[in-house]
């Protein structure tokens, strides 16, 4: 009898299986993204930079003499320099919008979702690259305070109660704004749209006391999203009482965000069908 030898099929090579990147790891890498994109956009950065500047040297030299504030304050540049900063963040979370509607408009969105990157991450890139982008021109901005005699007097509590005051109305302005760009249909009308964002501090206590304004303004300049931060600021960054005022302030921006995200997460799903 002839040996005969048996045929059984080579093994198969192991199959290494990669994982796809999680949605945090995608929000860093477009949030990186979005800051080069900024970065090489030089005009908006330097306009998100020197209109709030420009407008606390006007109020604090043109203007500071002429209004009168509480007996806290040694100066108006004490009382004007916190509403600067939340105007500083309004103008800066604003720029999101145009920057998600050029996305949606140049259609590098396709791009994305043929690698399976969701809405979500997309989004929160954006408003990932606005608050580093927000910070950074707050620093600044507050450093020009220092110079022209702003003192704070906060306690490291204080400190650390205002800055997330700050970063919670950061983050939640910039997803309002991104759900803006996202309902807009072209940057340019996005760019309108957030005018109404930039405008909120005016009528409030960012520049002159509520009291001082006419009478029929009282109630929306009191009650306000943006007035409790502002007040919040205000009394954190100088030692003053605040009472229940940031908490009210992080209620505010708590339900801005959570109406921002779940808009914006419907928004994007209707512009991507």
């Amino acid at each position: 009898m002839s040996d005969t030898a048996t045929l059984r099929p080579a093994p198969a090579p192991p199959v290494h299986r990669v994982r796809a990147p999680g949605a945090l790891t995608h929000a860093a890498v477009l949030a990186g993204r979005s800051l080069r994109v900024s970065r090489r956009n030089s005009d908006a950065l330097i306009m998100s930079l020197a209109l709030p500047i420009m407008l606390m040297l006007i109020f604090v030299y043109f203007f500071g003499g002429a209004i009168k504030t509480s007996a806290l304050y040694d100066s108006y540049v004490m009382y004007v320099v916190p509403g600067v900063i939340l105007l500083c963040a309004g103008f800066g979370a604003a720029t999101t919008a145009t920057a998600v509607s050029e996305d949606m408009k140049g259609g590098i969105i396709d791009r994305f979702r043929s690698l399976d990157v969701g809405g979500t991450p997309v989004l929160a890139g954006h408003v990932a690259a606005s608050t580093v982008r927000n910070l950074v021109a707050t620093l600044v901005v507050f450093g020009v305070a220092l110079l022209i005699g702003f003192r704070p007097a906060a306690s490291w509590d204080g400190w650390l109660l205002a800055a997330t005051v700050l970063v919670a109305y950061i983050v939640a302005l910039s997803w309002l704004s991104a759900a803006i760009g996202l309902l807009a249909r072209s940057p340019e009308a996005a760019s309108g749209f957030t005018f109404f964002m930039s405008f909120l501090p005016y009528p409030s206590s960012a520049f002159v006391q509520v009291d001082s304004m006419p009478s029929w303004l009282h109630g929306f300049a009191e009650h306000q999203p943006i007035t409790p931060a502002i007040e919040s600021l205000r009394g954190l960054l100088l030692g003053q009482e605040v009472g229940n005022t940031p908490w009210i302030a992080l209620t505010w921006a708590g339900g801005m965000l959570a109406v921002a995200v779940a808009a914006s997460g419907a928004l994007f799903r209707v512009r991507t069908r």
